[in-house]
């Protein structure tokens, strides 16, 4: 596949929104340990800062390798940046002016916020890695395959801690940690097959 020059240019913009994400997401993480209550989400979020450290680490010695500048701006990269910031704000809000428990919903769904905008990025560079041709296709790979499942489990389990605290803030019955959490699951699906079980792990529960 010859790549043109828009290609490539939107394959670096591509690395350097991602680059931007585990960046911003450092400072997510952070903020959200600050308003976490739940223990369980708590030890979640911490692991999950870490591995978000590492994946930063991967990404510049990519950046190393295909002579890409780590600290080039571009329009994009502003953008991502700016939400990423935004969704500290919105916490550190909550924080100040809501209850504990408030401002630990206002955490999970910043964190589920930018999981998603970050899982979508290492799918399109997996993709990339896959199907691509050229030098670029090596490092991604490699990036990618230390990745592996971490960023489908930050997105899901946050996702089904977050559903699990909204229920159990509604004064209904809930699980926790959340069926996605006991059931270890990594992708989509096996996300959508556990919250599926919730019902039947709420009747053993009780």
């Amino acid at each position: 596949m010859k790549r043109d020059p828009y290609i490539k240019e939107q394959l670096h913009e591509l690395l350097y929104q991602a680059l931007e994400t585990e960046r911003g997401g450092i400072k997510i993480y952070e903020a959200a340990l600050g308003c976490a209550q739940n223990e369980d989400l708590k030890g979640e979020w911490e692991e999950y800062l870490e591995q978000t450290r590492t994946h930063e680490q991967l990404l510049l010695k990519v950046f190393e390798e295909l002579g890409l500048n780590p600290d080039t701006v571009t329009p994009g990269r502003e953008v991502v940046a700016h939400l990423g910031d935004s969704l500290v704000t919105a916490m550190e809000m909550a924080k100040a002016n809501a209850s504990a428990a408030a401002a630990q919903l206002v955490a999970g769904e910043c964190v589920v916020l930018a999981e998603t905008k970050d899982l979508q990025n290492w799918q399109l560079i997996g993709h990339l890695a896959d199907q691509g041709k050229g030098e670029e296709t090596s490092p991604l790979k490699a990036a990618f395959d230390a990745v592996g499942e971490e960023e489908e489990h930050h997105l899901h389990h946050t996702k089904g801690f977050l559903r699990e605290l909204w229920i159990d803030s509604l004064g209904l019955p809930a699980v926790l940690p959340p069926p996605e959490e006991v059931k270890k699951v990594e992708t989509a699906i096996g996300a959508a097959r556990a919250e599926s079980q919730r019902e039947e792990m709420l009747q053993t529960k009780h």
